[in-house]
């Protein structure tokens, strides 16, 4: 049995007096974190989760759940935390992420129960204290797509006119979320953290990074999504919607509806250039090649913001001639 293994068993007998039938691995993670499903002598379960120390920080998890918590939204109760050897006990929030469980019947209740709760994230939880999305954060987070994806994994260099371009492209980017009413931030609202829940759906997991920035980052993370993509117009119709209800709920100022388009479009544009660098990233660095796959449905969004954003133009034509024929 692996030591980290061996110490969470200890501490989850020792520590937390629980008396449990079986341990198992309960979900794969792009950090070190692992989660395990605990499974006690009545049936009942409980999510265990361990964060090595010299590799993971507990204490943001801990702080942005009570944040999120007092907002109204349902992330899994703490029932016994040991941060020094990084361990957290967990309510258990099932087995069935919103990935398995979206199809063209179900979407529209599913999207509606994560939009209201992002509502309630944006209108309550309050950013002071969090993480600012600042202008090298964003940057930072857009330089993974020439660093990993371009450099590392296609062996693609630019060249001096099309660096240039590059920055500028950025700059468009950056100007576009900092333009934007600042939230609290989830930073990956999307379908593999939302899970599928019977009572306050959905229940909502790896929200730890969370940083006060742009107004649609979530939103995009949701309705743009790395891992299931729905046709545009209904997406845009999405977008409408929840400007609407924003609006109503005094998050927007005095900005119309096209203007919070083109900050979605855009801001879809930061997100995905830092997605797919991070997947190429996951592979080389940390051998987890499976995130290879969702790369061409990240880059295509940015080629589908490119026919109506002119800021983007040039970096849409660059994937969609460049990028996209080597992946």
């Amino acid at each position: 049995m692996p030591q980290r293994l061996r110490l969470l068993e200890q501490w989850l007998v020792q520590s937390c007096r629980l008396s449990f039938e079986d341990i198992a691995p309960a979900s794969a993670d792009a950090s070190f974190r692992r989660y395990f499903r605990v499974v006690l002598r009545d049936g009942s379960t409980l999510v265990a989760m361990d964060a090595p120390p010299d590799k993971e920080d507990c204490h943001p998890f801990v702080a942005v759940a009570g944040r999120m918590r007092e907002a109204g939204l349902h992330v899994p109760q703490i029932f016994a935390q040991d941060l020094a050897q990084g361990f957290l006990l967990l309510e258990d929030l099932g087995t069935r992420p919103y990935l398995d469980a979206l199809n063209a019947g179900s979407v529209e209740s599913l999207y509606g129960d994560a939009t209201r709760a992002l509502l309630r994230l944006q209108v309550a939880a309050p950013v002071d204290g969090l993480p600012r999305y600042d202008r090298a954060m964003l940057l930072r987070e857009m330089q993974l797509f020439p660093d990993w994806l371009l450099g590392q994994h296609l062996g693609l260099a630019l060249d001096d006119s099309e660096g240039a371009m590059l920055i500028d492209a950025f700059d468009v980017l950056v100007d576009n979320a900092l333009a934007q009413p600042v939230v609290c931030v989830h930073r990956d609202f999307h379908s593999r953290n939302l899970m599928v829940v019977d009572g306050d759906n959905p229940g909502v997991i790896d929200f730890q990074d969370a940083v006060a920035g742009p107004l649609t980052y979530d939103l995009v993370s949701l309705l743009r999504d790395c891992y299931v993509r729905w046709p545009a117009e209904q997406v845009d119709a999405w977008v409408a919607g929840y400007f609407q209800a924003a609006r109503r709920a005094g998050l927007t100022g005095d900005v119309d509806a096209a203007t919070f388009l083109a900050w979605f479009d855009l801001m879809g544009v930061q997100r995905h250039l830092k997605a797919a660098g991070i997947f190429a990233r996951l592979n080389h660095r940390d051998g987890k090649p499976g995130y290879l796959a969702d790369i061409p449905r990240t880059l295509g969004y940015i080629v589908e913001a490119g026919r109506r954003r002119p800021g983007v133009e040039w970096l849409a034509g660059f994937i969609a001639g460049r990028v996209l024929p080597r992946m």
